[in-house]
């Protein structure tokens, strides 16, 4: 248990220090989170207007399907972004914000058509989360952790083959087969420790705000936005560190070499055979 916390703090660090030399593939999460509250706010207002969920099912699950659609497609398509400059960094390049969206961009029939894919799976998978049968859910959740785990490296798939999406969901799936290990050691690992800080900030936040609350409200709110900004900004950190990590993951599984900061982490444990 140790040495998955080391070696998952050791990732972090490694993360860490490529972002470091690149703030600019901050911003690529940055926009992303910007344009999909954008696009909750598009579908938000109007579905309030004209009470979509009360014109029956087949209206309710178009509804849905259109809102997962144009948030799929925002995201995939900023992280796309993302991993392009990032591999570009990996490679000992200094990518631009141009570069990585030039590179999304050149990918954008697929990216659709994986997020049409993405989204035809998340409205199966949430009538299944929402189904009143207890089994029914509980088969719900292991098929979207199943889906999350295939699913892994089609970012990065996209954004380096000459691929559509079914076959770049294939190929994800295949890469995971050989990813089997320990490749949770990015996912879970930089999951695990975001997670950890994410909790320490709400417990002080939280206390602080309390005890602010004694002297003043308006003091109270104040440090309750500062640490809910904090919190936005440790997540724009993490999403950046995720698509780092996803990069040099992928990279690794394609060529047999991890890429100068992650060698120090062992990464072919991560594709040892089982």
């Amino acid at each position: 248990m140790f040495e998955k916390f080391s070696r998952s703090w050791e990732l972090v660090k490694a993360s860490a220090a490529v972002l470091r030399s690149d703030k600019e593939l901050m911003v690529f999460p940055v926009v992303s989170a910007i344009a999909t509250l954008v696009v909750l706010a598009t579908f938000l207002v109007p579905m309030i207007g004209w009470r979509v969920f009360s014109h029956g099912a087949a209206s309710s699950v178009v509804w849905v399907f259109l809102f997962y659609f144009c948030q799929y497609t925002v995201i995939v398509f900023c992280n796309s972004a993302l991993v392009a400059a990032a591999m570009i960094r990996l490679d000992g390049g200094d990518p631009t914000l141009a570069d990585g969206f030039n590179a999304a961009k050149a990918r954008l029939p697929s990216i659709l058509g994986y997020a049409a894919i993405a989204a035809t799976v998340g409205v199966l998978l949430k009538r299944m989360k929402d189904d009143d049968n207890l089994l029914m859910r509980l088969v719900g959740g292991g098929l979207g952790a199943a889906w999350t785990l295939a699913t892994f490296l089609v970012v990065p798939v996209l954004v380096h083959q000459e691929v559509g999406p079914f076959e770049a969901l294939k190929r994800s799936a295949n890469l995971l087969k050989r990813t089997w290990g320990e490749n949770a050691i990015g996912n879970v690992g930089i999951g695990m420790a975001f997670g950890l800080i994410s909790f320490g900030i709400i417990v002080v936040g939280a206390l602080l705000a309390f005890v602010a609350a004694q002297l003043s409200g308006v003091l109270a709110v104040a440090i309750v936005v500062v640490f809910v900004i904090g919190l936005l900004l440790l997540g724009v950190y993490q999403a950046a560190l995720s698509g780092i990590y996803a990069a040099a993951l992928y990279r690794y599984a394609m060529e047999g070499e991890a890429p100068p900061a992650f060698r120090a982490l062992q990464l072919e444990s991560a594709f040892a055979a089982k």
